[in-house]
């Protein structure tokens, strides 16, 4: 049995890279995609194949699904939540660039910051850490204001920045559930398809009643971007990375999944040509340095 390392060495290092790069992609991928397929349909068909994927993988492995253990209700709270993340975040896709959307969706961290102090008590926000929360969310509001009140941008980019957001506040509270309803001590693939499994069940619902139109997507190109974002994405990625969680510390992870925001804007405006206003600019460097300041390791007493 390998003994949980203390330190990232360069098969982590390397791993975090690459999947930082891909999420950051994943984003731009959905947005090509919509034209093609619905976003809330879109991921639906995502959810569904990711389901398929786990179920294979534990039978193949052996890991017990539907054994109970009382993680029931905490679980399929995960996946309501899960549900409300991915239902935000495909239409937000919809009506803005993916580099500017990504920014916003990755405030997850800065809301499980603010929200589980109010849920542990042990818990509790130094001067650094609020200093951090002021300056993102205060460079995200510049941000909104400028799409929404300076634009008028009511209907575009500026309510998909707000769709984001709530799809980031949604993968906080997921965080928070699975960190304070027990389901730490579940196995990973079991979370995941508390995740996936409750969405597929939830979405197609959602997207019959926004009026999406259901067509069999057609071409190779649609099917590899919709393989891509299942078996890739919301199967593989997320079962890299939660092994990455048995294997090194958590706070030496984070920061490396903060590279995403960065390499989705870059990639969004160099393969996609999509743009960046400034203040989408200001919000990204204000999001990246609140989140460092938030997870900066405190200090302890000797």
């Amino acid at each position: 049995m390998n003994q949980r390392k203390d330190h990232l060495d360069w098969l982590a290092m390397g791993t975090l890279v690459g999947l930082s790069l891909f999420w950051g992609f994943q984003q731009s991928l959905v947005r090509w995609t919509v034209p093609f397929v619905p976003p809330v349909f879109q991921v639906s068909i995502r959810l569904a194949l990711a389901s398929l994927c786990i179920l294979v993988w534990c039978r193949v492995r052996r890991i017990p699904l539907f054994e109970r253990d009382g993680t029931l209700w905490a679980g399929l709270l995960s996946g309501v939540l899960f549900a409300m993340e991915f239902g935000t975040l495909y239409p937000a896709l919809k009506l803005a660039p993916a580099a500017q959307v990504t920014v916003f969706l990755y405030t997850s961290p800065l809301w499980v910051a603010l929200i589980v102090p109010l849920v542990v008590k042990s818990e509790h926000l130094n001067l650094r850490q609020w200093a951090g929360l002021i300056l993102a969310f205060a460079a995200l509001a510049n941000a909104l204001w400028k799409d929404v009140m300076v634009s008028g941008d009511l209907v575009g980019q500026g309510l998909g920045n707000v769709l984001a957001l709530m799809a980031g506040l949604s993968w906080g509270l997921t965080t928070v559930v699975i960190r304070t309803l027990g389901l730490v001590r579940i196995s990973p693939e079991k979370i995941l398809f508390y995740q996936v499994g409750t969405s597929a069940l939830i979405l197609p619902c959602v997207s019959l009643a926004l009026g999406e139109t259901w067509a069999w997507p057609s071409g190779g190109l649609v099917w590899g971007s919709l393989l891509l974002q299942s078996a890739g994405g919301a199967f593989l990625s997320y079962l890299i990375w939660m092994w990455l969680l048995t294997q090194y510390p958590a706070t030496l992870l984070s920061a490396f999944v903060f590279l995403t925001p960065v390499f989705a804007a870059v990639l969004g405006v160099g393969l996609f040509g999509e743009t960046l206003a400034a203040a989408h600019v200001l919000a990204l460097l204000g999001v990246t340095l609140g989140i460092v300041l938030v997870n900066w390791p405190k200090q302890t007493r000797g």
